[in-house]
């Protein structure tokens, strides 16, 4: 976990790309997807049936790490919105059972829009947290303070000669976006012309180390 300051605030950046705000014991999480790989088989496309329960497991470890009292997460965080109810049992009751410890909020996703249950918690379109707006995709006009998801953002590097990409966070002085913290889901270059529309041109890729936070400009 390795803090870094963002919006005069100070915030602390996990590997697995969990965001965690320690003044307000507030963890933040972005594109769950769960049911993914069920949607796919769904519509013929057969992939393992385990996303869900590695997302789950990834979410429970990052929660005893961090203790939070609330626990907010920042949409698509199913991947339609039928997902709760095709989620394996042992998911549902580990969703649930965080709802009940947790002050727990799913912001809506383009992917989850409409759900009814989403597995217990709270369900808001946009929320405001202190100064900061918390939502699922970044508003190019927003000036205030903001947290998202949506872009899946992933760095490409070439390091000896081999292409490497590693999940990574976006940032300007006024906007972070998280990186997908479920087990199925892919990434978009962070230098793509859709996320700097979004976040604005100054912005840099931090990749979060367990011991340091690394920091590249993205090229305009």
């Amino acid at each position: 976990m390795v803090p870094f300051s963002f919006a005069d605030h100070g915030f602390a950046a996990l590997p697995d790309g969990a965001l965690f705000w320690p003044a307000r014991r507030a963890l933040f999480v972005a594109d769950l997807h769960f049911e993914k790989a069920s949607w796919f088989a769904m519509h013929g496309q057969h992939l393992p049936p385990y996303d869900s329960a590695e997302t789950l497991a990834r979410l429970q470890a990052v929660i005893a790490r961090c203790d939070p009292t609330e626990i907010w997460c920042l949409g698509d965080s199913f991947h339609d919105a039928a997902g709760c109810q095709r989620l394996p049992r042992p998911v549902q009751d580990g969703l649930r059972a965080i709802a009940a410890r947790h002050r727990l909020t799913w912001i809506t996703g383009n992917h989850d829009a409409g759900m009814v249950d989403r597995c217990g918690g709270a369900v808001a379109d946009e929320a405001m947290l202190g100064d900061v707006v918390l939502r699922h995709e970044a508003d190019p006009a927003e000036t205030r303070p903001e947290l998202s998801g949506h872009f899946h953002p992933k760095l490409r590097v070439t390091v000896r000669g081999r292409r490497v990409a590693r999940r990574c966070f976006v940032a300007t002085d006024r906007k972070l976006v998280l990186p997908a913290f479920g087990a199925l889901t892919g990434g978009l270059d962070a230098q793509h012309p859709e996320i700097l529309r979004a976040v604005g041109q100054r912005a840099q890729a931090l990749v979060a180390l367990p011991d340091k936070l690394l920091r590249f400009r993205l090229a305009a």
